[in-house]
């Protein structure tokens, strides 16, 4: 990526606590507009050679060295049911990290960044034929951008883990939990189903959102029930569309009969930024997806038995 874009990035991280997203928009094949948060690229190279990796899953091109480490690379334009790019040398490559894991995407044509309203963005009808790998959509200057769900993509090729560990198995078995009901925004499938297996594991009831607005939606509706039917947590997303995990713990920490809610935010951006915003926004938690032992260790410290 070039020193100028990161510089712009640098001069507009503050947006994304402000339900805004900056997205990196690029094509796969056609003239249809893809998008990613720019905060999960680090770097945008020309195609460099790939090595073969044999054995490796179909939509995985090769591995190449990205600055002394080896990453494989995949090509997102196959993922998206576009002719594969593997063999294109014009190609691009998005280097980027998701869930603290470092991996390069092949794209065809690099366009620009630009900045989105969390509200402008929506999720697509299936009528639109994007299919669960794509959870978003939205119009830059007219142009309809799709943002790709790369978390639905890596769990294609690398599956779905979810399984708590023996070690906190046990923990889980022996925390004499009450009846607890925990909400869950996320609008990735791939994402809500990994959170429900480990709440499935910890006997924990589920209510599951697919984005914020939604979710303070259903906040407020069960903010009046029965003690014993209320949500005591809520494990948010931080990229949704409508409203963003950041402006939804605000709205939480902002409604008197919510703000004693306990929030983990639970993304696959990684970085010293969210560490920040978890604090300017008074969440509880911050963890990386997806480590089911670690979300389960903050639900056992945050819902005490």
């Amino acid at each position: 990526m070039s020193g100028a874009l990161l510089e712009s990035v640098e001069r507009h991280t503050r947006l994304a606590g402000h339900n805004r997203v900056a997205m990196l928009l690029f094509r796969l094949g056609d003239a249809q507009l893809f998008g990613i948060n720019v905060f999960k690229v680090r770097e945008v190279l020309r195609r460099p050679p790939l090595e073969r990796m044999p054995g490796a899953h179909e939509l995985i091109a090769g591995s190449c060295d990205y600055r002394g480490q080896t990453i494989a690379v995949i090509d997102l334009a196959a993922a998206l049911g576009y002719p594969p790019l593997k063999d294109v040398a014009s190609a691009h490559l998005l280097v980027t990290e998701f869930s603290r894991t470092v991996q390069g995407f092949l794209v065809a044509d690099l366009k620009h960044m630009v900045h989105c309203d969390g509200s402008a963005l929506v999720t697509p009808e299936p009528a639109l034929g994007f299919g669960t790998r794509v959870n978003a959509i939205t119009r830059v200057d007219g142009a309809l951008v799709a943002v790709v769900d790369v978390e639905h993509v890596l769990a294609s090729i690398h599956g779905v883990p979810g399984e708590l560990s023996a070690h906190m198995q046990r923990a889980v078995d022996g925390h004499a939990m009450h009846p607890r009901r925990v909400l869950v925004a996320d609008d990735s499938l791939v994402a809500r189903r990994q959170i429900e297996g480990v709440f499935r594991q910890m006997n924990i009831e589920c209510v599951m959102v697919e984005d914020g607005v939604r979710a303070l939606e259903k906040l407020q509706e069960l903010a009046g029930v029965e003690p014993a039917e209320r949500v005591h947590l809520v494990v948010s997303d931080i990229e949704m569309p409508q409203m963003d995990g950041y402006a939804l713990t605000r709205a939480i920490r902002e409604t008197p009969a919510l703000r004693g809610l306990k929030v983990v935010l639970h993304s696959s951006i990684s970085g010293m930024f969210n560490e920040a915003m978890v604090k300017e926004v008074a969440a509880d938690r911050f963890i990386a997806k997806f480590q089911p032992d670690l979300l389960a260790q903050a639900v056992l410290d945050l819902l005490p038995g």
